[in-house]
């Protein structure tokens, strides 16, 4: 009975549209007040406001979101897709490779999606439009271009995801970045492939200034060494994911000061916007980890077990159901949102299943990336035809050729853990 309740009261409020933290906790304070009384209520709320703000892995959050912010108030993406541009723009679909590049290099510093594809849709649509783009193929490309922040280190997904499972975050980070790259590199083929089809959609820029080239790469070298850092410091073990978030931070400080990038209201804006980003995020893992414990409790992962076994479906069955649970889900809701209202009962399905909890965490990052370029909501479409002017009819037909590259790739990952695994199970 409780169940039905809060599940209820969680999906009322859902409708009602209040903010998905809020919701799951009145949702979970109302099932666990049918449950056990006042008394308990009270008691466990103080434990878990307490256990996750006095969290250590916590910590991880704010140093990568301080870091991005960093990046992204100083304007070195402009930087990263003008050298790439100078270096690759002489190929047929040359700009449109430079930006997924650009992307993925930003990607190991910003870890968020929408904020990757709000700096590229600034620095590199104009550059492509100067140079005879289609509007439609360049909104598409920033888009799709975008989305390899959720899965390359650091990403804020990989993380709240460790959060919630209580994984090690240094190994999902770490194994997001083999289907990271090899995302990146589908976008690649699909860009070269338009542009044989569709040469006048992207021309190829007349010559190849050499010296030019060599110094646009004057300013991205220090921001190159930060990459390296973050994800070599991630890779080898040196450091916890904290440790190493708080480098980084320290390290992109450093440089936007030393190359004058950073003034005084661009920091305070990197600080003010990392505390509203951090506030959001803890206030909503707060929700999701009651409402997990409101369903454990009354024993309904349980009865979602034995539910499945009754049924008999095959765990491969199992996990085909869940991936297109999470395929639909990403087409109306925020990436973050899913995690936190599914992760808990899944991750424990999962896992009594037999399946690595690792390779689990990649392919729903996978899913939810997918649900960022999918209508109707599409959050990097949205953002990336605020910023270019372009109407979003007209992003997500740019957007549609990748997302076959979305699901060769999801297939593959699906298909050959090892894709996922392979640089975890060499970690120290």
């Amino acid at each position: 009975m409780s169940v039905a309740v809060g599940v209820g009261v969680l999906l009322g409020l859902l409708i009602l549209e209040v903010p998905i933290a809020f919701a799951m906790m009145i949702a979970a304070t109302t099932g666990l007040y049918l449950t056990g009384g006042l008394p308990f209520v009270a008691s466990y709320l103080a434990d878990v406001y307490h256990s996750v703000s006095a969290s250590y892995v916590f910590l991880t959050i704010p140093m990568y979101v301080l870091m991005a912010q960093y990046m992204a108030q100083s304007g070195m993406a402009r930087d990263v897709i003008r050298a790439s541009d100078l270096w690759l723009g002489r190929l047929r679909g040359g700009l449109g490779v430079a930006c997924v590049m650009a992307s993925a290099f930003m990607a190991a510093i910003i870890g968020s999606s929408t904020a990757s594809a709000a700096t590229m849709s600034a620095a590199a649509y104009p550059s492509m439009r100067e140079v005879g783009y289609d509007a439609r193929v360049s909104v598409g490309v920033i888009a799709i271009s975008g989305t390899l922040a959720i899965m390359i280190p650091p990403s804020i997904v990989l993380i709240i995801y460790g959060i919630l499972t209580e994984l090690s975050v240094g190994k999902l980070l770490v194994a997001g970045l083999v289907p990271g790259l090899l995302t990146a590199l589908g976008y690649i083929i699909a860009i070269l492939l338009i542009g044989w089809r569709r040469p006048e959609a992207m021309p190829a820029q007349p010559h190849f200034d050499a010296g030019a080239a060599v110094r646009a790469l004057r300013p991205v070298w220090p921001v190159l060494l930060l990459m390296v850092l973050v994800v070599g410091g991630l890779y080898g073990g040196i450091a916890t994911p904290t440790e190493i978030g708080a480098v980084g931070a320290a390290g992109a400080l450093a440089i936007t000061v030393l190359m004058r990038r950073l003034g005084v209201h661009a920091f305070a804006d990197a600080v003010a916007d990392t505390l509203s980003t951090t506030v959001m995020i803890v206030t909503i893992v707060i929700g999701a980890m009651m409402f997990g414990y409101f369903l454990t409790l009354t024993q309904a992962t349980q009865s979602l077990f034995a539910a499945i076994q009754d049924a008999g479906l095959a765990p491969w069955m199992v996990i085909a159901v869940l991936v297109l649970i999470y395929l639909v889900l990403g087409m109306f809701m925020d990436q973050i949102a899913i995690l936190v209202l599914t992760v808990p009962v899944t991750y424990a399905l999962i896992s009594q299943l037999g399946y690595d909890g690792i390779w689990y965490g990649i392919v729903i990052t996978k899913t939810v990336e997918i649900g960022l370029v999918t209508p109707p909501l599409g959050l990097n479409v949205f953002v990336t035809s605020g910023i270019t002017g372009v109407s979003v009819a007209d992003c997500f037909r740019g957007v549609a050729p990748f997302l076959i590259v979305e699901f060769i790739v999801l297939g593959l990952l699906l298909a050959f853990p090892e894709i996922s695994l392979f640089l975890p199970n060499l970690m120290s």
